[in-house]
């Protein structure tokens, strides 16, 4: 399975702060935002992704990440030029994605949970449709809403409802077989002028193919798309770390945990950010 990271907005709504740098860049507490959604991508046993970015932004992308060897993974990138919607990343990634399925997730997007891993590789399992996930958010309207049978069986999806038929919302990580890619290319460009990912959704809907995993109360979505967002996220990724002791998206720590690097690798990784709290705890890891 492919993975790719939509990380091409450049954060409009959080003017003047995104002037300078695109909003995936900046920083959510100790590390960069796009950290988050290629932690998941990592926890899910990807290890070939596609990082879709700005136009005139991919260098400092290049400059934080690399091309992935010091993780173990493999990333490349490519540019949006022009922003027509999330499910135009599959028109962008379509010979990245050859004949494999794909998992795509939005570069504003966090989650973290200790069960995740386990919904992650239920998601990878499913070799023949969609899966999505389920999230209970109290204001609805702004996202993709879910509508359930009475045996819990998806039945409908709508974007951004004014009168939605649930407060389960689908968040920005999505798992498709290789289909997506001929559903994307021939979507129609919404009112909105965008190819809207509830579109592909709803095609999968339609084929009676698409898988919905409720994430449950002991997880956490986290959607930094606004200055006030991006501040709960901050303090959300702060106050776990300190509660627990533990790393929220530690990008070393996950290749390790994973195989993808060896311990010898782990401990040059921390020795490089020896001066950071950061690298305090990855050396801690590899010294124990």
């Amino acid at each position: 399975m492919k993975g790719i990271i939509l990380a091409a907005g450049k954060g409009t709504r959080m003017y003047p702060m995104t002037l300078p740098v695109c909003k995936p860049l900046i920083p959510v507490y100790d590390k960069p935002l796009i950290y988050y959604p290629l932690a998941v991508l990592m926890q899910a046993g990807i290890k070939d992704i596609l990082i879709i970015v700005p136009p005139d932004e991919m260098y400092p992308f290049i400059k934080l990440l690399g091309d992935g060897s010091d993780l173990g993974i493999n990333l490349v990138y490519r540019i949006q030029r022009v922003q027509r919607g999330i499910a135009d990343a599959f028109i962008i990634g379509k010979s990245f994605i050859g004949n494999d399925d794909v998992c795509l997730i939005l570069g504003d997007n966090i989650f973290y949970g200790e069960n995740l891993e386990e919904s992650l590789a239920q998601a990878c399992s499913n070799k023949n449709g969609a899966t999505v996930f389920g999230y209970y958010v109290d204001d609805p309207r702004p996202f993709g809403v879910l509508e359930f049978d009475k045996n819990g069986r998806a039945v409908s999806i709508e974007e951004k409802p004014s009168v939605p038929k649930s407060n389960y919302v689908v968040p920005g990580l999505y798992f498709y077989d290789n289909q997506v890619v001929d559903i994307a290319n021939d979507l129609a460009p919404s009112e909105r002028g965008e190819l809207e990912i509830t579109a592909v959704n709803r095609a999968y809907l339609d084929q009676g193919r698409l898988n919905v995993i409720i994430l449950g109360q002991n997880f956490t979505w986290l959607d930094a798309g606004s200055a006030e967002s991006l501040l709960d996220a901050a303090n959300t990724v702060m106050n776990i770390q300190r509660m627990t002791g533990k790393q929220v998206a530690c990008l070393e720590e996950i290749a390790y945990r994973m195989k993808y690097i060896d311990l010898p690798q782990l401990r040059e990784l921390g020795e490089n950010l020896i001066r950071t709290s950061y690298g305090e705890y990855i050396m801690q890891l590899a010294d124990n």
